[in-house]
């Protein structure tokens, strides 16, 4: 028990999960729209061998690659510390760890979508146009290959909430999933429930938010 008000012991570990879990968020984002866009469509080598890559990362548990970023990047090359969060540093390894797991599976979903609408007319007019490849990616396919993506986006959140406490744990940061895997282990039930109760109030938000993310990505939606 650590005899202090949940309010105060939540309120003080927020924060670094919360830039933990953006800072893994948005790096999962850029490499699975990276990936997929220089894969989607392309020669089935190319498209094989990124496919076994996010294979890769989308298997293999958080620890396990936590523990191989440190073994290379901090105990071998010395480039960032083991643990704690004083610093930008401190966060590159957590976050990475974090986010290939989530980056894996959503490149497959975009690369998937992305060839779908590659096939589909208005690209043969854009093209027709003049417009370059890469501006038809990243202008109209990818827009419209961003729906299911976002689809998972309830999903991505609570894969990241809930990889953060392995992650909290491995790299030795502060943040809500230390203190909940502490309060489990000591049976601190007040506790427990107020970072259930927070988890599920995120929830609810992602999912507003994405709502409205899918009347700015598909404006036709606005008619429904």
């Amino acid at each position: 028990m650590l005899r202090q008000p949940v309010a105060q012991i939540v309120g003080s570990q927020i924060w670094p999960t919360v830039h933990l879990a953006s800072a893994a968020g948005v790096l999962a984002l850029i490499l699975a729209g990276v990936a997929a866009t220089l894969t989607a469509g392309r020669g089935r080598l190319a498209r094989g061998l990124a496919a076994a890559v996010e294979l890769t990362c989308a298997s293999a548990p958080v620890f396990w690659i936590g523990i191989l970023l440190l073994m290379l990047f901090s105990f071998t090359l010395r480039w960032f510390p083991v643990s704690g969060a004083q610093s930008w540093q401190a966060l590159v390894l957590p976050a990475v760890a974090l986010a290939l797991p989530t980056a894996g599976l959503l490149a497959q979903v975009l690369r998937e979508a992305m060839e779908r609408a590659l096939e589909q007319p208005f690209v043969v007019t854009v093209r027709a146009r003049g417009l370059g490849e890469g501006l038809i990616r990243l202008r109209h396919v990818l827009r419209h290959a961003a729906l299911p993506a976002v689809t998972l986006g309830g999903w991505l959140i609570g894969g990241l909430l809930g990889g953060a406490v392995i992650t909290e744990k491995v790299f030795g940061r502060p943040g809500l999933g230390t203190v909940t895997l502490n309060a489990v282990l000591s049976h601190d039930v007040p506790v427990v429930l107020a970072v259930v109760l927070l988890a599920a109030f995120i929830h609810v938000a992602a999912s507003t938010l994405l709502d409205i993310v899918y009347v700015v990505i598909d404006p036709r939606l606005r008619q429904q």
